[in-house]
């Protein structure tokens, strides 16, 4: 006998689901949307159109791989956003997002991956049509232009869309807004901060000569994962990178299958993540003995780190921290050009930053408490490389690291 069971019909607005998948409260996410909307005012924004994964869930919570195909929020100057997204990822909207269902949208499926036509044609017609996006001469519309996830493709649909409005670039609008943590945010950040404890551990045991590089980050990805006991861990937006011997003064290599050899050094940058939040953590490991100038570049990045963490305190700014850096490894004869950190919080691929402070020279930014950083301090050398790094919090106290793996120079005989 052959059984049969039929599927319930699909339902266009289904009622909220009574588990309901939420990083936090409503009272947070409302506090959010009214600093944002409070900057809108200030510009003259009569809507925004945020199209970044990491502001969608600050704004609402919405959390899921569907940032490969197009979705935004749009937020009105007064009121409640909408979200516009695929139909069948609107679905899980329901489950995560802090919106009622009649402000979840989802395009139709045959708009996905189609030459001739463009998902924002129908977001933008719809979000005209339930009044949360105004249109025509005279309306200013603000967009996240210089984000990965809004195309050329999908701007110049919405441009075409709303009738003569002007859209600008809303200059990472909602990314300034998150870079003061709540004290809910700043609970996450601690507990990415345990998670990504363990994982450097893990992967500072894992390295071995004769391993391949690829199971060492298989064991990195299986404790990015797992997190600890009742903290579990998430994906992060970068994967495990893992420059070795020569490659290790090229920064971003990630890993292959070749062999660990003794005698060489290893550069190893991870994430710890909780509920989206990042804590990215940077050590060195050498597998024996290190050549003098090896050392000694350790030594002179340790005296800068000690330095530039009596500048992360609120009131000092983006290039004090910079230059106390600066000084500190100028003594040994060092210099670096690049950046020393840059500010982290909510992250989604391909970046774990937040795209707005950056800890180099000339940024007069100025630290307040709540903010975060990782300081990253990598010298990429011709065939060698030093990196270390922390994910720090900034406190009315001063500089509070969020792992206490120890610094320096991990050497293994």
């Amino acid at each position: 006998m052959t059984t049969t069971s039929r599927r319930p019909p699909a339902r266009r607005n289904p009622t909220v689901p009574p588990e309901i998948i939420r990083p936090f409260t409503l009272r947070e996410f409302k506090d959010r949307l009214q600093r944002v909307q409070a900057v809108m005012a200030e510009r003259d924004y009569e809507a925004l159109v945020v199209a970044d994964p990491a502001n969608l869930y600050y704004l609402t919570g919405y959390n899921a791989w569907s940032f490969y195909t197009p979705q935004v929020l749009v937020v009105p100057v007064q009121g409640v956003p909408h979200l516009f997204a695929r139909a069948m990822d609107a679905q899980g909207a329901h489950y995560t997002a802090a919106l009622g269902p009649h402000h979840i949208h989802g395009y139709p499926e045959q708009l996905v991956h189609r030459p001739d036509a463009h998902p924002m044609e129908w977001v933008t017609k719809e979000a005209i049509g339930v009044g949360v996006l105004p249109s025509g001469p005279g309306v200013r519309i603000a967009a996240e232009l210089d984000s990965h996830f809004f195309s050329a493709r999908g701007y110049l649909a919405l441009r075409d869309g709303l009738g003569g409005a002007e859209i600008v670039d809303s200059q990472e609008l909602v990314n300034w807004v998150r870079l003061v943590k709540s004290p809910a945010e700043q609970e996450c950040l601690q507990y990415a901060g345990q998670i990504a404890e363990h994982v450097m551990l893990t992967a500072l045991g894992a390295i071995e000569p004769g391993r391949r590089q690829c199971d060492i980050v298989a064991d990195i990805q299986h404790a990015q994962t797992a997190g600890l006991d009742r903290l579990g861990g998430d994906y992060p937006a970068i994967v495990p990178m893992l420059p070795t011997g020569a490659t290790a003064g090229t920064p971003h290599l990630t890993w292959s299958d070749r062999v660990m050899r003794y005698g060489e050094a290893a550069t190893i940058e991870l994430a710890g993540v909780h509920q989206r939040y990042h804590a990215p953590l940077a050590r060195t490991v050498s597998l024996g003995k290190p050549p003098q100038y090896l050392a000694d570049c350790a030594s002179a990045v340790s005296e800068g780190w000690l330095a530039l963490a009596e500048e992360l305190r609120p009131g000092r700014t983006s290039h004090d921290v910079h230059s106390a850096f600066t000084r500190a490894i100028a003594k040994h004869g060092l210099t670096k050009e690049s950046r020393i950190g840059y500010s982290i919080g909510i992250g989604y691929p391909p970046d774990w930053g937040e795209r707005t402070v950056s800890l180099r020279e000339g940024s007069e930014t100025v630290l307040q408490a709540g903010m975060a950083f990782h300081v990253i301090l990598g010298m990429w050398m011709g065939g060698w490389g030093y990196e270390t790094s922390e994910p720090v919090l900034i406190t009315e106290q001063g500089v509070h690291r969020l792992t206490s793996v120890p610094g320096g120079l991990t050497i293994k005989t």
